[in-house]
């Protein structure tokens, strides 16, 4: 097993150099695991944010040859529960086939002062 951590050039860099954006575990079979840090977006509404969050993790997926058809779990904080369908309105024109495992928490705050959700996700890349 092989883990390397990084932040891909080709996606929006870390807002913070207290993490790293992507974690990639190889696998014997040539398969990888990707554990994505959690994502925030700048924007005006809930539903600019997500768009924002989602256009970035598919720039870090792509970045170690996935897609997010590959998102195998998802893990969601609102700073708000009751805008729970604008936000899966707008996740679901990005996650389109069958949906992730999944947990959406309320938290009172996030990362960034203004931030209205946060997304951090588990994909499965197969062998090439």
């Amino acid at each position: 097993m092989q883990i390397t951590v990084d932040n891909p050039a080709s996606a929006p860099q870390p807002l913070s150099p207290y993490y790293s954006q992507v974690a990639r575990i190889e696998q014997a079979d040539g398969s990888a695991l990707l554990f994505v840090s959690g994502q925030i977006a700048e924007g005006a509404t809930l539903a600019e944010q997500t768009r924002g969050v989602f256009e970035t993790l598919t720039a870090l997926l792509e970045a170690h040859g996935a897609t997010l058809a590959d998102v195998v779990n998802i893990r969601t904080y609102l700073t708000d529960i009751s805008a729970l369908d604008e936000y899966g309105a707008v996740r679901r024109q990005f996650l389109t086939g069958t949906p992730p495992t999944s947990m959406t928490f309320e938290a009172s705050r996030l990362f960034r002062p203004g931030a209205l959700v946060e997304v951090e996700v588990v994909a499965a890349v197969p062998a090439r």
